[in-house]
């Protein structure tokens, strides 16, 4: 879908940009905080550092939503009217703000108990619990966006048109998030590798070639963590581009199963092309 409208994959790009500027915001605040306030040596460090982290994850998560909301309706109305428009994804993100606000609310929340979970131990059982917690709701809340976003309902209603689905097609959701997790994992690692491979390539025959200088070492190192970075950065556009699609197709078939079943119709639904496609291999 992507390489016939280059518009789906464009919030995927401008997430990565906005969470890495929200993360040059607050990494120096954070620390400057620690600093002046004595870190984890104290109670007031403790707790300015916390609330500060836990701002920055909700800042995070409210930023990704925008751009994953985005990517939901570009998607939405490629398979509807064969075009995502950006200019109606926009003024769909401007009418959900609220509700993607309590998404982030929700997801901040859920972040900060599984990190309080594995902190209290590093116990086989915690960290199961942790993991699980984790799962469990990045796949609610992959199924949880499309449903605010296409049916324009707030946290508490999407969250049991979600729970529905996951119910009602629990085998289908639960291999998809395998394959999907699979899938991504191998496409990270592979880029990951080959721009880490690349870049360690260049910068070495740079450095070969002036003779270990200076002038090589600092170009040569900044020329390869260039090129591995990029990598890396395509890398994270692909695999997050990846997950939204996949969720948002898997919903839109989930939720025209329901409409046939509910009219009484036997005849089997197609699902979304891009769906179909991962389904029939």
């Amino acid at each position: 879908m992507a390489a016939k409208d280059k518009d789906l994959i464009k919030p995927s790009i401008m997430a990565l940009f906005a969470g890495f500027i929200v993360s040059l915001i607050f990494i120096p605040l954070m620390v400057g905080a620690g600093f002046l306030t004595g870190g984890d040596n104290s109670l007031v460090g403790q707790i300015t550092l916390f609330v500060l982290g836990g701002v920055m994850i909700f800042i995070q998560y409210t930023v990704g939503y925008i751009f994953s909301a985005m990517t939901v309706y570009l998607i939405y109305g490629y398979l509807a009217e064969g075009d995502g428009v950006m200019s109606k994804a926009w003024a769909v993100v401007k009418r959900d703000f609220l509700d993607l606000i309590s998404l982030a609310a929700a997801s901040t929340a859920v972040n900060l108990l599984k990190s309080a979970v594995r902190g209290k131990g590093r116990s086989a059982g915690r960290n199961l619990f942790s993991g699980l917690i984790d799962t469990v709701w990045t796949e609610a809340a992959f199924l949880i966006l499309p449903v605010m976003v296409i049916e324009d309902i707030n946290l508490k209603d999407a969250l049991k048109r979600a729970g529905s689905i996951i119910k009602n097609n629990l085998l289908l959701v639960g291999i998809s998030t395998v394959g999907v997790k699979t899938v991504n994992g191998v496409i990270g690692f592979l880029l990951g590798a080959l721009g880490i491979g690349l870049g360690f390539g260049v910068g070495f025959g740079i450095l070969t070639i002036t003779n270990t200088s200076t002038f090589g070492l600092v170009s040569g190192i900044g020329l390869g963590v260039i090129i591995a970075s990029i990598f890396i950065m395509v890398a994270t556009v692909v695999t997050s581009y990846t997950a939204t699609a996949y969720h948002t197709c898997l919903y839109l078939w989930a939720r025209d199963v329901e409409k046939a079943q509910a009219s009484g119709s036997s005849a089997q639904v197609l699902a979304p092309a891009p769906l179909a496609a991962v389904l029939n291999k």
